[in-house]
């Protein structure tokens, strides 16, 4: 199988997500306040959380055209370290016994604390997939990393929007390729 473009992808939606295909199209187009790298790093990561490998590869194919190898691999990292952070910290935040909370998460974090990119950009992957996980401790860590680092709450608003239309996208996508 060839690998799908954007494009692509976007016309292999079923008529039913015509407002995903739109919504895709709106949040990846022209932005005034999230960089190239913002942008297409958040879509790449919750295309790689959501498990959609034909989105997934396109998106990694614009990542690296439009924002570079570096955001490329920052994405998937985030992706993968939320993969992982998020079952810890979701399951201590929903078992309510803080002595869970206690315990070292003896859990190797380190590209958290140096991206290959940048840290707010980072944080804005790593928050982005965190939603698309369901955790809320998460979420209300890197949201706050990001204010902390200068960014606003527009982005954060921004970053989940195409959070949230990536994810549906996956879905629309995975349901017509069935």
């Amino acid at each position: 199988m060839t690998a799908m473009t954007m494009d692509e992808i976007r016309e292999g939606f079923p008529e039913a997500a015509k407002d995903l295909k739109l919504n895709l199209q709106a949040v990846l187009g022209d932005s005034s306040l999230l960089t190239a790298a913002q942008k297409y790093g958040v879509a790449l990561a919750c295309a790689a959380a959501s498990r959609c490998a034909p989105l997934r590869d396109a998106l990694a194919r614009l990542t690296r055209t439009e924002a570079g190898r570096e955001v490329e691999e920052d994405a998937i990292a985030a992706a993968a370290l939320m993969g992982m952070n998020n079952i810890l910290y979701r399951f201590r935040h929903m078992i309510g016994n803080d002595a869970y909370g206690q315990m070292p998460a003896r859990l190797r974090m380190n590209r958290l604390a140096k991206p290959a990119s940048n840290k707010a950009d980072f944080e804005l992957f790593a928050l982005a997939v965190s939603a698309i996980n369901g955790c809320e401790a998460c979420v209300r860590a890197h949201e706050k990393s990001i204010l902390e680092a200068g960014l606003t709450e527009t982005h954060v608003h921004e970053a989940i929007r195409i959070a949230a239309t990536v994810h549906g996208a996956a879905i629309a996508l995975e349901t017509a390729l069935d």
